[in-house]
């Protein structure tokens, strides 16, 4: 994977977002004029999954702070189903619900859905709650960091058995 800065988007209640990922270097900056900044790094001596954009899903090796303030990202591993690949924040949730979006809920209470291709590009549909502009800008670095959605699964089972297979 490269590093990615694409066009900021433009978000329906917070105005513009950028989103800029290397995933060589693990690092992820989002910021806007609406949200306040965050910056997703993966610290030295992880192992580099490419198939998650930050390239690790190990919290011992991911560092998180919202406007300056370190916030403690906890992923969980991602393996049979779609809530293995969930992600939280203090009381933020960061779950696949769909095979390309994840849900943001605040203690249970969905905020948007995001939907991202793993290489930076986020876009952003809020639901019912009230997000706040820490929510936004977390949601937008979840999505980039870690993708979205997640095959059912059945489909993550069946792989699973096949990859174990000789």
């Amino acid at each position: 994977m490269e590093s990615y800065a694409y066009p900021p988007a433009e978000d329906p209640q917070f105005g513009t977002v950028t989103v800029a990922l290397d995933h060589e270097a693990g690092t992820l900056v989002v910021d806007g004029d609406g949200v306040p900044r965050v910056e997703v790094r993966r610290t030295g001596g992880a192992e580099v999954d490419s198939q998650v954009p930050i390239g690790t899903r190990d919290p011992g090796h991911l560092t998180m702070h919202v406007g300056g303030a370190e916030a403690e990202l906890r992923p969980a591993k991602g393996f049979l189903t779609r809530t293995s690949y969930r992600v939280d924040v203090g009381s933020l949730r960061f779950m696949p619900v769909s095979i390309d979006g994840s849900r943001l809920s605040r203690d249970g209470v969905e905020l948007g859905l995001f939907v991202s291709t793993g290489d930076g590009r986020v876009t952003a549909e809020w639901k019912g709650g009230q997000p706040e502009a820490y929510d936004a800008a977390v949601g937008y670095a979840l999505a980039a960091a870690f993708g979205t959605g997640a095959e059912p699964m059945w489909k993550l089972t069946l792989d699973a058995v096949l990859e174990a297979m000789p």
